[in-house]
């Protein structure tokens, strides 16, 4: 995985159920080969579906150096902590990891960044639908909640 000429995974690309959990591995894979470009490894994103794992990223990372592929990284993670996860624990963080918006000094950033990228998609109220327009992914444009 080369992060320096190509994108992760999408926040809403699924690894044994659960979102998020591919684009980390992703990330850990190119930073353990030295390819992460401008990504960053257990970055706040990385670091929610870490804590609903349980999972040390420091220890993944160790696992990931000496893994022969992402698929072995990808079962690994499965076996020793999706697995322990019932499947409503995991549509419950899933449903709210890929609808929850950002708030606070979070939304301020997140706002401009999304006005740079593209000011007119004002129906883009998260992070995982803004990183897939970042990495030019094609996200359904949905109707703005009117106050």
């Amino acid at each position: 995985m080369d992060l320096t000429k190509t994108y992760p995974r999408s926040v809403h690309d699924k690894v044994h159920g659960l979102v998020q959990i591919g684009r980390a591995i992703d990330k850990g894979y190119a930073l353990a080969f030295g390819n992460i470009g401008e990504y960053n490894y257990d970055c706040p994103m990385d670091q929610a579906v870490f804590g609903f794992l349980g999972i040390d990223h420091e220890k993944l990372l160790e696992r990931i150096k000496h893994a022969k592929s992402i698929a072995e990284v990808e079962a690994y993670v499965s076996e020793e902590f999706i697995s322990k996860k019932s499947s409503a624990e995991i549509e419950q963080w899933n449903q709210h990891w890929l609808s929850h918006s950002p708030e606070g000094e979070s939304l301020t950033y997140f706002v401009g960044l999304r006005d740079q990228l593209a000011p007119d998609r004002t129906d883009v109220t998260t992070w995982a639908d803004l990183l897939d327009l970042d990495e030019k992914r094609t996200v359904p444009k949905r109707e703005v909640a009117k106050v």
